[in-house]
């Protein structure tokens, strides 16, 4: 059975792919992440996912495209605080585009690395998925990554395979909030 993982950045990716494979999946990744700010971190993410994917020996497929489009949807909420409805409408971007890729590419099931952080509610996640598994007739895995001490797994993991591990989540208002926390 073939899995189409949405990653968010690399050390997200590392304790999934292995309770993935864990679970009897061929896990094949996909970075889509059109939130994030500003470029070079974007690609800096990417390059990261991109090596550990190669030295786990797994498959990994990029999209650089849709950042105007992100844009264009979250401007109205861009003030939300991180966690609400502005981040509901960046995930649904996200999996709707992992999606239509495992549809394309004929792998029948889809799940995001997003539910590995405690700052993301699962729930959340499981329904907008639910919901764009019906969309496009791809199946949704409910996995809570964070589950079975996932997110502290995934931090060791990240320090062995020496990961660049961001600071904050990714677009650019999470950006700012973070550079105002710091003040």
């Amino acid at each position: 059975m073939r899995i189409l993982l949405h990653i968010c950045c690399a050390p997200c990716s590392t304790y999934s792919v292995i309770y993935l494979r864990e679970m009897g999946f061929d896990v094949v990744g996909f970075f889509y992440n059109p939130n994030i700010y500003p470029v070079d971190e974007l690609f800096k993410r990417m390059r990261e996912a991109e090596s550990f994917f190669s030295k786990m020996n797994l498959d990994f497929i990029y999209d650089t495209s849709g950042v105007e489009s992100w844009y264009k949807m979250t401007e109205k909420v861009k003030d939300r605080r991180e966690g609400g409805i502005r981040c509901n409408i960046c995930f649904a971007i996200r999996l709707d585009r992992t999606a239509r890729e495992a549809l394309n590419r004929n792998i029948e099931y889809f799940t995001t690395t997003l539910t590995i952080s405690p700052k993301k509610s699962s729930k959340k996640i499981f329904k907008i998925g639910n919901i764009i598994s019906k969309k496009y007739s791809v199946k949704f895995l409910e996995v809570d990554f964070k589950k079975r001490d996932g997110f502290r797994k995934s931090c060791i993991m990240s320090k062995e395979h020496n990961l660049y591990r961001q600071n904050y989540c990714g677009c650019e208002y999470s950006y700012k909030e973070r550079l105002v926390s710091l003040k």
